[in-house]
C-alpha cells in the first residue's frame, strides 16, 4: 500500500491536520503524503508549514513557496498545487510563520475543506531523535500526529552522529552511550511521555511510521515493533517511504458468537467437551494465541454457564438479552462493545472449536498488507469459510442488520478478498450428534 492508502486517508471525508515529529524520513513522508493527497483528487490544493525550522533545500519538494508577512500574503495563496506556507529565510534555514499566520491557516483550510500538513519537529537528517525540553512544537489543533523513525538506526552505536540528541534517548532507555542501538530501545524512546508521546493532543490520532525497512528482515522487525506499540498509538505502519509500500497494523478483535440456544441439537453447543475443554473456551484460547485484542465472547441463554469456564480468561463476556432475534442481534452487540481504536474484527463461531490459530493470523497479516474490507478464507479454491475478517469501514453496515443472518449479508457491498486455503477444516461445523462425533475423531 502506499502511504496515503496505509493511513487510511485516500477516502473522501473532512480534510485534516496533521502534524509531522520524530526523525528518519519526517520530511519526506510529509511531502510525499501531500503529493498524494493531491494526485488523488481529494484537494487542488494542499498546505504545507512548519513549526520549526526548514532548510532552504526543503522548499523544491513544493509547487509553491509563500512567505507570510502579513494575512494578506496568506490570502493571495495559489489555487492548485502544494503549498509551502513559511516565515522568512535566513540564509539557509526558512523560518516558521508567526502564531497568527498559524491560526488563521488552521481556521481557513477548515473552512475551505484544504488539507494542512505541518512539520513540528527537527532532526537535522538523523535515523531517530529524542526531543528536548522544548519540543515538539506539535499545534493543539492537529487531529493526527506522526511520529517517524528510521529503522536504518538499528544496530549502530548510540552517539550524536546517529542520533539526534543522543545523551537524552540514553536517559530515556537507559541504553549507555556507545552501546547498540535495539529495536526494544527504540521502542522504550517511542513509548516514553518524555519522548515519542511527548507533546501529543489527547484528542489526536497518533500514528508511528516505521521507516527504512528496506529489507524483509527489517520488515520482519518493524512488525514485531508494531504489535507492542500498538498499546500507545492507534496505528503504526511498517515500510519503505523511498519504495512508497507499507503495511498498516493495528489492533484487531475477536468476537465469538455463542448466544445459540442449541435447540435442534439438544443440548448446549458452546460448552459440548472436546479435548477436556468446552468448546467455547477452545475458541478463545484460539484467538487469544492469535493476538485477537480485545476478545469479547457474545452469549444469551446460557450466559452463566459460559461465563464461569471462562473466568481465569482475560476476555469479556456480554450477555445478549436480544438473542432470540437472530445473529444479527449478537453481531450488532459485539460491534458496539469495542474500542475506538480497532482497525478490524474477527468473528468466530462457537460450534468450530478445531479453527487454528494459523488461519486467523494469516488474516490479520493479509489485512496489514492491503486493508481490505473483509476478508475470508476460500477453502480449495472453491468454498468460502469462516472465520471472516471484517474491517472497521464495514461495521456501519454490520450496525444496519436484522434477523438471523450474519456477515456474510452485507459481502455485496464490499470487496471481499479471498484468501486461499489448503485444509478443508474450516468448513466443518458441529450441527448434528453425527458431526460432534466425527470431530471427536478428527486429528487436528
Amino acid at each position: 500500500m502506499n502511504l496515503l492508502r496505509a493511513l487510511r486517508l485516500d477516502k473522501k471525508n473532512k480534510h485534516q491536520i496533521i502534524s509531522f515529529v520524530g526523525s528518519g524520513g519526517k520530511t519526506t513522508a510529509l511531502f510525499q503524503l501531500a503529493r498524494q493527497l493531491q494526485v488523488k483528487g481529494q484537494s487542488s490544493k494542499v498546505f504545507v508549514t512548519t513549526t520549526t525550522h526548514l532548510g532552504t533545500w526543503q522548499i523544491k519538494f513544493s509547487d509553491h513557496h509563500t512567505i507570510a508577512k502579513s494575512i494578506d500574503d496568506l490570502k493571495n495563496i495559489p489555487n492548485e498545487g502544494v503549498i509551502l506556507i513559511t516565515g522568512e529565510i535566513e540564509g539557509e534555514k526558512v523560518n516558521l510563520i508567526d502564531n497568527n499566520f498559524l491560526n488563521w491557516l488552521h481556521s481557513y483550510s477548515k473552512e475551505q475543506s484544504i488539507p494542512l500538513l505541518i512539520e513540528a519537529d527537527g532532526s537535522r537528517q538523523k535515523p531517530i531523535k529524542s526531543p528536548a525540553e522544548h519540543e515538539p512544537p506539535i499545534p493543539g489543533f492537529s487531529d493526527i500526529v506522526i511520529y517517524v523513525v528510521g529503522l536504518s538506526a538499528i544496530g549502530k552505536q548510540l552517539n550524536d552522529e546517529n542520533v539526534h540528541r543522543a545523551e537524552i534517548f540514553s536517559q530515556l532507555t537507559n541504553l549507555s552511550l556507545n552501546e547498540s542501538i535495539t529495536s526494544d530501545s527504540i521502542i522504550k524512546a517511542i513509548t516514553h511521555p518524555q519522548g515519542g508521546l511527548k507533546n501529543i493532543p489527547s484528542h489526536a490520532r497518533k500514528i508511528v511510521l516505521l521507516n527504512q525497512a528496506h529489507t524483509p528482515e527489517l520488515q520482519s522487525v518493524g512488525g514485531d515493533m508494531a504489535k507492542h506499540l500498538l498499546n500507545h498509538f492507534d496505528s503504526a505502519l511498517v515500510g519503505s517511504l523511498h519504495q512508497d509500500n507499507f503495511q498498516t497494523f493495528e489492533k484487531t478483535a475477536g468476537v465469538i458468537l455463542a448466544a445459540g440456544d442449541s435447540t435442534r441439537f439438544g443440548s448446549p453447543k458452546q460448552l459440548l467437551d472436546w479435548k477436556g475443554k468446552p468448546f467455547v473456551r477452545h475458541i478463545v484460547e484460539t484467538a487469544l494465541q492469535a493476538g485477537l485484542e480485545p476478545v469479547l465472547v457474545i452469549t444469551g441463554i446460557h450466559h452463566a454457564e459460559i461465563e464461569s469456564c471462562l473466568k481465569d480468561l482475560p476476555v469479556e463476556v456480554i450477555h445478549n438479552s436480544n438473542y432470540k432475534n437472530g445473529q444479527s442481534e449478537s453481531i450488532k452487540l459485539g460491534i458496539q462493545s469495542l474500542p475506538n481504536n480497532i482497525g478490524a474484527n474477527i468473528f468466530l463461531l462457537a460450534d468450530q472449536p478445531q479453527i487454528p490459530v494459523e488461519v486467523i493470523k494469516a488474516l490479520k497479516e493479509r489485512h496489514s498488507e492491503t486493508l481490505s474490507p473483509i476478508i475470508a478464507p476460500l477453502v480449495l479454491e472453491e468454498r468460502r469459510a469462516n472465520p471472516v475478517l471484517f474491517d472497521k469501514d464495514t461495521f456501519p453496515d454490520l450496525l444496519q442488520l436484522t434477523g438471523d443472518v450474519g456477515g456474510r449479508a452485507i459481502f455485496d457491498k464490499h470487496k471481499v478478498d479471498y484468501l486461499p486455503w489448503h485444509d478443508d477444516i474450516l468448513i466443518f461445523d458441529v450441527d448434528t450428534k453425527e458431526d460432534y462425533e466425527r470431530l471427536k475423531g478428527l486429528d487436528v
